[in-house]
């Protein structure tokens, strides 16, 4: 991708940010306390994450309820690849994420979950210039469905690791990973260190987007990609290796999982397949491809993109096209109509809740959530269940944004 249109998309974010975050306080949000783990705990007097409430003063914003059966648990995990330096920072020596793993859950106990830590909030809105619409305090306690200390439900999943968008933080992925969580799948969402506008780390270390500068460099792309594949197995590996790193490791298939992610790390997905036979399904949502798509062995493939720059032969359909014929098993190139490069994340759903509506992205947050969710969850179900998905077969009438432009 080009420095020009990367640049773009950094604006159109930060326009959708300005729309989400114009939402005046009602009486003050509910508030969180950060916790040495980075899941954050309700502050007294917070209603229970998960109950039915319509008082609009308890929370400003809030995340759209999961469909699956299950509750919902979270943990947070500081990983460390000891085997390779920071591509950005070799000076800070080696490889760092941060990772929240969302599992199915029993139901009843736990604690309330915090979307994000107020420090992080803090420097998204300052990135985007947008601190003045929106405290950060109000910000982070966005509203969340999972719980820490839940009980993980009986049986194994499959598991899926999702990448965020360039500068993006994880939680922008928090809606989607909920709603895969509530349907019988362990999801790892990941920040991957020096990548995001700001992620806390252990011991009080903020890490600022180090890369954004060498990553519009020649090259930077692919770079990113290549190492935040790197990422996904490693989280893979401490997941589901001998030395696992997750207490409730056992509740994981290491046969079935899956890969997937927002623009680069949707990328990077594909990138991770190329370089790990465990990885038997990916999904891009709205992505530039870096890399190309070899050794997949018929291993699936989902792309799922706005209409404006993912049709084929326009924009990065080009990029898509070429990626396309590569793929060799089975596949299916999505596109949806008045949807925007953040359409697939948390940000529209916000913004819809404000009742603001952006002109360049009419789609609402409400659709853009049910699109979301219902198309990475069908796929995910057919490929790494085996469960026939019709809503993967072709157009339905319920869903007329979304167009099939190959399969």
């Amino acid at each position: 991708m080009t420095a020009s249109r990367r640049t773009a998309r950094r604006r159109a974010l930060a326009t959708a940010l300005a729309l989400s975050l114009a939402v005046p306080l009602a009486g003050g949000a509910t508030a969180f306390a950060a916790t040495p783990d980075g899941s954050g705990h309700a502050s007294a007097g917070a209603a229970p994450s998960g109950s039915e409430s319509n008082d609009k003063s308890t929370a400003a914003l809030r995340l759209p309820r999961p469909t699956g059966p299950y509750a919902v648990g979270r943990d947070t995990l500081h990983l460390v690849d000891r085997s390779r330096p920071d591509p950005w920072v070799p000076s800070a020596g080696a490889r760092e994420l941060m990772t929240s793993v969302y599992y199915p859950g029993r139901h009843g106990g736990g604690h309330p979950t915090a979307y994000t830590s107020e420090k992080e909030a803090r420097l998204l809105l300052e990135w985007w210039k947008k601190e003045e619409l929106l405290p950060p305090a109000a910000y982070a306690a966005t509203r969340t469905f999972a719980r820490t200390g839940v009980r993980p439900a009986p049986g194994r999943f499959p598991l899926i690791v999702l990448s965020p968008g360039f500068t993006a933080p994880r939680s922008t992925l928090t809606h989607l990973a909920e709603d895969l969580a509530s349907r019988g799948f362990v999801v790892a969402t990941v920040d991957h260190a020096y990548e995001s506008a700001g992620t806390a780390f252990p011991g009080g270390r903020v890490l600022t987007c180090q890369a954004c500068a060498p990553v519009d460099e020649p090259g930077g792309g692919e770079l990113a990609t290549k190492g935040r594949a790197k990422d996904i197995s490693y989280v893979i590996d401490r997941l589901t290796g001998g030395k696992n790193a997750w207490r409730h490791a056992r509740v994981i298939d290491g046969k079935r999982i899956g890969a997937g992610g927002h623009s680069i790390g949707g990328s990077a997905a594909l990138a991770a397949m190329t370089s790990d036979r465990r990885v038997r399904a990916g999904m891009n949502m709205d992505g530039h491809f870096h890399t190309g798509p070899t050794g997949l062995d018929g291993r699936p493939f989902l792309m799922l993109g706005t209409e404006t720059t993912h049709t084929p032969g326009v924009e990065d359909g080009k990029n898509w096209d070429e990626t396309w014929e590569g793929l060799d098993g089975w596949k299916r190139w999505l596109t949806v109509e008045g949807s925007g490069h953040f359409t697939f994340t948390d940000v529209p759903v916000l913004a819809g809740q404000a009742g603001v509506d952006d002109p360049e992205v009419p789609l609402s947050g409400e659709r853009s959530e049910q699109i979301t969710r219902a198309y990475i969850g069908a796929f995910y179900e057919q490929q790494l269940r085996g469960t026939p998905q019709p809503l993967l077969d072709g157009p339905t009438s319920g869903n007329p944004e979304v167009t099939f432009q190959r399969r």
